[in-house]
């Protein structure tokens, strides 16, 4: 069962998962560990720390872009997930506009969610068990976010496996597609500036609109 969601509050989910996978995966990030494994570590790495400091990262807002920052470095791969978003303008773009569209997609990131940690509200962050993978270098991992109201979101991590550790390449979260929601964005935004990559990258900022969560989506 799915349930709608405003985009702000959207937004705070999407950071909450993200750091429940980044908050210990620097620990636990090992080709031998199984992605579930790891990820459930990594929640409870993140309940330890962020426990009665709400307040304080409200004050300390730089300190809390920091905590992202150093999460999603530990956590996606954003090259991978770059040239994903890039989608069919990937071939043509040189060298110096992938890298920097990673660069840019990961900040907005940060932007966007960085005070999501101190503004949703949950009880609980849950791995689902009898989690399976098709192919030993790609798995993915199905969560749920129990928010304080009761409802909720189940979460689908994609992981890949590359240089001996796994790495979140995509997220599903309430039926959206992340991925796929960002890549039709960027070929809107190509179209809309005449192919023009400096132009799409210099203003690039995801978003996902408020009636496409309510309707909710198909993986």
């Amino acid at each position: 069962m799915r349930y709608a969601m405003t985009a702000s509050r959207f937004s705070s989910l999407l950071l909450a998962l993200l750091l429940s996978l980044g908050a210990g995966m620097a620990l636990a990030q090992q080709a031998d560990q199984r992605p579930e494994q790891m990820i459930r570590q990594s929640v409870d790495t993140l309940m330890s720390k962020i426990e009665g400091r709400k307040d304080y990262f409200k004050n300390n807002p730089d300190e809390l872009e920091a905590v992202v920052d150093d999460s999603l470095e530990n956590i996606a791969d954003f090259r991978y997930i770059g040239a994903s978003v890039m989608g069919r303008y990937f071939k043509n773009a040189s060298p110096a506009q992938r890298s920097r569209f990673a660069d840019v997609f990961r900040q907005t990131l940060i932007d966007t969610y960085a005070k999501g940690l101190v503004t949703f509200d949950y009880q609980d962050i849950r791995v689902l068990d009898n989690q399976s993978s098709r192919y030993e270098d790609q798995a993915s991992v199905d969560m749920e976010v129990v928010a304080s109201d009761g409802k909720i979101y189940p979460v689908s991590y994609s992981l890949r496996l590359g240089d001996g550790e796994w790495k979140v390449v995509n997220v599903i979260v309430n039926g959206i597609n992340l991925g796929l929601t960002f890549r039709n964005q960027f070929d809107q935004a190509m179209r809309n500036q005449n192919r023009d990559y400096d132009a799409v990258i210099d203003n690039w900022a995801p978003e996902v609109g408020v009636d496409e969560l309510e309707q909710g989506g198909n993986a």
